[in-house]
């Protein structure tokens, strides 16, 4: 599973998608979900005229950082400003199934336990080097290589052989990754220990999907790689366009890489500028960008500005809201039975007191809406449609704290133990409803008899907020967080021992079993995979140290003067090549 870490508000989506809150009455508030019908997955076609500049809005309240590696990044924002000249070798179809019309071909033997990938001739890097077997080989140097402390080493790609041997030190290279025709040819055989049913899917977290450019970074010694200019200020792509200037963490400009396999791109320049998601409505209305994402609480503003065309799907992500019961040490998970946090009647009544429908209604018009469960929706048969979640019930969480043994002393609950009980809550900053709609969040658990209060107080910035979650602080006792997916449903990359991503540090016999059974032999019997799928999101709805909260319709405001902009899955490897201004 290829994963980012992305706003509280899902994205660019509206911040109140983590809101929940008691509302009253509002009018139209349905509306939005009315107009989601409407939303179209293209830009009408036209024929194309070369040159011009396209201008293109990142909406953040935060810097993007700036790494522009896959190997070292875990932000979507770095990954969304890095999309112009970052392709993946391999383009899928609207299913996401690999096929080899990319710029690598793809083959798999499940007999001989290999995967064989082999970079087309005249895919070449931003200075005109042919990519080889050698960037791809290096690719997984740079993810188990200790030294980088990549977050994307997961027990997943642990399954190739010899990748374990080298992350630990005990063998130079890696035996499993064989390159027949030498580092300079094109060639890469992968050999795994054991295949898996999602092999076939892009995104699938067991092999790499990129490579990195040996040529340019083989000298920078791995600790230092994140910090290097080759990453943070020269870095090379072979897509369709490359870097001519950056503004750290505020603007970058993209002009044609000469050397793209497919062809020329359309456009002379592109430029990404960083702007406030406060600003996002108002930027769309006086047609600052050519490409601006809608925040949802502001579609009412946006929805009838002319001059644009606009363009939705409903992304694989979620929002969600997690419970620290552990700590990361040792290269893996370790629970703490005596977390604060570690009582599922606690964990459940807080997830009863959220209002999540009556939120999303009034502050989205219906365009992010609840969602019941840990695999989305678009995943078809995987998600199972039976698991209902945690619908607004004040008095079943009552009811479950009184029977935990939580009593009240006054306003607020006690611990079982009899000592005070304060939780503190770590949420993101976002778009103006971000604040008061946190702030209702807390006052629902009042309601219940819970005194939850804010790390340090108020909200927090992006990075310092996963620099918190992700290195365990004391402060944070629950989070508010979100997850860009990939697009093999596969959830082992986020929940397993030994996922870094697992940031509630919750580890269970059962989950362990779960997840190896959902991506075991067995399960390349669809049904039987399917049935697993579905008794792992029965077992994580009762336990609930994840709780599902929202997902929305990701929308973009597109110039109507532009042609070619897709959202389609078949789409995506070579949308920037195909982006353009009609005739």
């Amino acid at each position: 599973m290829k994963l980012s870490r992305v706003l509280g508000s899902v994205g660019v989506v509206s911040a109140a998608a983590l809101a929940l809150v008691a509302c009253g009455k509002s009018s139209n508030n349905n509306a939005g979900a009315k107009d989601a019908k409407k939303f179209k997955e293209t830009t009408p076609v036209k024929e194309v005229k070369k040159g011009g500049t396209l201008s293109y809005a990142e909406e953040t309240d935060t810097p993007f950082t700036g790494i522009f590696n896959n190997e070292l990044s875990t932000s979507a924002i770095d990954s969304d400003v890095a999309q112009f000249g970052n392709e993946s070798l391999f383009d899928t179809d609207d299913s996401y199934k690999i096929n080899s019309k990319g710029p690598a071909t793809f083959k798999l033997d499940r007999k001989a336990k290999t995967i064989t990938i082999e970079v087309k001739k005249g895919v070449k890097w931003s200075d005109g080097k042919q990519v080889n077997a050698k960037d791809v080989e290096y690719e997984y140097e740079v993810m188990a290589n200790k030294g980088t402390k990549s977050q994307r080493y997961t027990a997943s790609l642990q399954n190739i052989v010899g990748v374990t041997e080298y992350h630990d030190g005990k063998a130079k290279t890696i035996s499993g990754i064989d390159m027949p025709d030498g580092a300079n040819g094109r060639k890469v055989v992968i050999h795994f220990k054991e295949m898996k049913p999602g092999m076939l899917q892009s995104g699938n977290g067991y092999f790499l999907e990129t490579a990195s450019p040996y040529h340019q970074l083989k000298n920078i010694p791995f600790n230092k790689l994140e910090s290097s200019d080759a990453v943070r200020k020269n870095p090379l792509f072979f897509g369709p366009y490359k870097i001519s200037k950056i503004v750290r963490g505020q603007s970058i400009t993209w002009v044609p890489n000469k050397y793209y396999w497919r062809g020329k791109p359309n456009l002379n320049k592109i430029t990404v500028s960083v702007i406030s998601q406060n600003s996002a409505s108002q930027a769309i209305k006086s047609h600052k960008f050519d490409v601006t994402g809608v925040i949802n609480s502001q579609w009412q503003q946006v929805k009838n500005t002319k001059g644009v065309n606009f363009v939705a799907k409903i992304p694989l992500q979620y929002g969600y809201m997690g419970f620290k019961v552990g700590k990361w040490q040792n290269g893996k998970n370790v629970m703490d039975p005596k977390a604060k946090m570690n009582n599922k009647s606690l964990r459940q009544a807080m997830a009863y007191a959220m209002n999540i429908d009556a939120v999303t209604k009034r502050y989205t018009q219906g365009l992010s809406f609840r969602i019941p469960t840990l695999i989305p929706a678009q995943f078809g048969k995987y998600f199972d449609k039976n698991v209902k979640g945690y619908s607004y019930n004040l008095k079943k969480a009552n009811q479950l704290l009184d029977k935990a043994g939580y009593k009240k002393k006054g306003t607020y609950r006690v611990q079982p133990n009899g000592k005070p009980l304060t939780i503190r809550l770590a949420a993101m900053t976002g778009s103006s409803t971000a604040e008061p709609i946190v702030r209702n969040y807390i006052q629902q658990w009042k309601k219940i008899g819970l005194n939850v209060k804010l790390t340090g107080g108020r909200l927090i910035e992006f990075n310092s907020f996963y620099d918190k979650v992700e290195h365990d602080s004391k402060d944070v006792d629950v989070f508010l967080a979100a997850w860009s997916l990939s697009s093999e449903p596969s959830p082992n990359d986020l929940y397993n021992e030994q996922a870094p991503f697992n940031f509630t540090r919750f580890v269970t016999k059962k989950n362990t079993q779960l997840l190896k059974e959902m991506d075991s032999q067995k399960s390349f019997n669809t049904q039987y995979r399917v049935d697993k799928f579905h008794e792992w999101q029965k077992y994580m709805n009762d336990e609930a140290y994840v709780v599902p909260t929202t997902n929305a319709y990701s929308i973009s405001a597109v110039n109507s003067k532009i042609t070619g902009f897709s959202l389609k899955p078949s789409d995506a490897n070579s949308l920037w090549y195909k982006v353009g201004y009609a005739k």
